[in-house]
């Protein structure tokens, strides 16, 4: 990296901690339902946008839903449900959310969001949480036509806040997201989450911290 001047976050598991309360909210919505739901159909799903979830869920569940029939619309409207019932009683902000964002502000970095939710809820949790006016611009996942862990959606970040990728640093807690920021090459710092980096993501990303506090740190230290 030559010279930071912007950071592009993922929003649910890096700023929120929603990521937890989705996963929680799809195991219960299966067991509600009696549904088989393999661990990998929920973890592997983590960071996806609605189109590239419904296809892993579906591929997922094949063993136990031979020929498509997972009943994904009725395991899905369940799991919204639930999630929003969560969503309702509390929205946990992550450790350091907030310092880092004042941090940036102070040093004029630019920020942006690349989230696969939809822009109308990332909308709505910013503005719940009174971060909205720290960030410049937001991707959402209906405005690109590839999900992580394609990086359309972080280069599109990146053009909007106009900046290049390799000016850039990109957090993220899932995998997908890790392959995204990766691949759109930018700096890719990941924040574990639900899932702690297996040996593939760790040779993808370039700095692993423990919370948001760290990243800060690191900018500091590293002087980037």
């Amino acid at each position: 990296m030559k010279k930071l001047e912007a950071v592009i976050f993922d929003m649910d598991g890096v700023l929120f901690d929603t990521e937890r309360m989705s996963c929680e909210c799809c195991f219960e919505a299966a067991k509600q339902l009696g549904l088989t739901l393999a661990e990998e159909a929920v973890y592997g799903g983590c960071g996806r946008n609605e189109a590239s979830l419904r296809r892993h869920i579906m591929e997922t569940e094949e063993p136990w839903y031979p020929n498509g029939t997972f009943p994904y619309e009725k395991y899905r409207e369940r799991f919204m449900a639930l999630f929003q019932e969560s969503l309702e009683r509390e929205l946990p902000i992550k450790k350091g959310v907030r310092e880092l964002l004042e941090y940036l502000k102070e040093k004029q970095i630019k920020t942006a969001i690349a989230s696969s939710t939809k822009g109308p809820l990332v909308r709505k949790h910013l503005e719940r949480a009174g971060l909205s006016g720290y960030f410049q611009e937001i991707v959402s996942g209906d405005m690109v036509e590839k999900s992580k862990p394609e990086p359309d959606i972080y280069l599109k970040a990146c053009e909007a806040v106009g900046v290049l990728p390799e000016n850039a640093m990109g957090i993220e807690d899932s995998f997908n997201g890790i392959r995204a920021v990766a691949a759109a090459g930018m700096t890719a710092v990941m924040v574990p989450d639900m899932v702690q980096p297996d040996e593939e993501i760790r040779q993808i990303y370039d700095y692993c911290v423990q919370d948001l506090l760290e990243v800060k740190e690191l900018i500091e230290l590293n002087g980037i």
